[in-house]
């Protein structure tokens, strides 16, 4: 088996065109949910295949270029940020009447259901979760931390990831100027109304912080990954980077609006 890169280091595999990941407490969910996109036309995602006797979810392997930050290359371009954009919206256009056709069904996720329920959210739209061929954003895999939310919460955490809005100089791209430009561009593709522009920046501030509280309550609850997370301040950039939003929110805003010359 080859070993694929990600944020689990040797418990990801690669056997022809099958992929074995670790099997969570969602995982059964996530196989319902890959199962009903791919009926309803949806074909950018990992298609399902249960489970094997090692405690492993099993999926198909998804093709594609995948990159991760510092954002450079094909991964960096406006086409890679637009068409991730507009996967994004058809992903949610198909996930959105998920629900009802499971209502009857015991569903587990790893992230907390948020209402209004609009879309189940993919809950990680970074770069490193889609794959390309040459610039466009033709997949998208790691469904682990899917769960029903609104749209914009989604989008939110999307545009933060994307343009990038990050202050490491790892994570980082460009200027607050190029930022805003790349977030107006990933709305304009996803077709985000005017009125939910408007809050965004909150809601991508309550988004990180969302994040910041989950990684702090499950390295509270034993979980090593999350306990070495916090030990090595990895919560630190998050929590510097909701202060660059809180800085800069009303030039986002006004940038997403039309209203500043880009």
């Amino acid at each position: 088996m080859e070993e694929l890169q990600g944020g689990r280091e040797g418990q990801i595999f690669r056997s022809e065109n099958r992929v074995y990941r670790p099997r969570g407490k969602w995982s059964e969910t996530v196989q319902y949910l890959l199962s009903y996109i791919a009926k309803n036309g949806f074909h950018a995602a990992p298609k399902p295949f249960g489970f094997d006797g090692k405690g492993n979810e099993v999926l198909s392997f998804v093709d594609g270029e995948v990159f991760n930050y510092p954002l450079k290359g094909n991964i960096a371009t406006e086409e890679a940020l637009t068409s991730a954009a507009s996967l994004l919206r058809s992903y949610h256009d198909v996930s959105s009447s998920f629900l009802s056709q499971h209502s009857s069904d015991t569903l587990e996720w790893m992230l907390p259901v948020r209402e209004p329920i609009e879309v189940i959210c993919h809950g990680d739209y970074a770069p490193y979760n889609v794959s390309l061929h040459g610039s466009k954003v033709v997949g998208i895999i790691d469904f682990d931390t899917a769960h029903p939310a609104p749209r914009v919460w989604d989008v939110a955490y999307a545009l933060y990831c994307w343009a990038p809005f990050k202050t490491h100089k790892y994570d980082a791209m460009g200027d607050l100027t190029s930022q805003s430009l790349r977030a107006k561009q990933f709305c304009d593709a996803y077709g985000l109304p005017e009125i939910e522009r408007q809050s965004i920046v909150q809601a991508m501030i309550d988004r990180v912080q969302a994040l910041v509280d989950h990684m702090r309550s499950e390295a509270r609850n034993g979980n090593q990954a999350f306990i070495s997370n916090i030990n090595d301040g990895h919560h630190l950039a998050y929590l510097a980077d909701i202060e660059y939003l809180q800085s800069n929110g009303r030039y986002i805003t006004e940038a997403l609006m039309g209203k500043k010359c880009l």
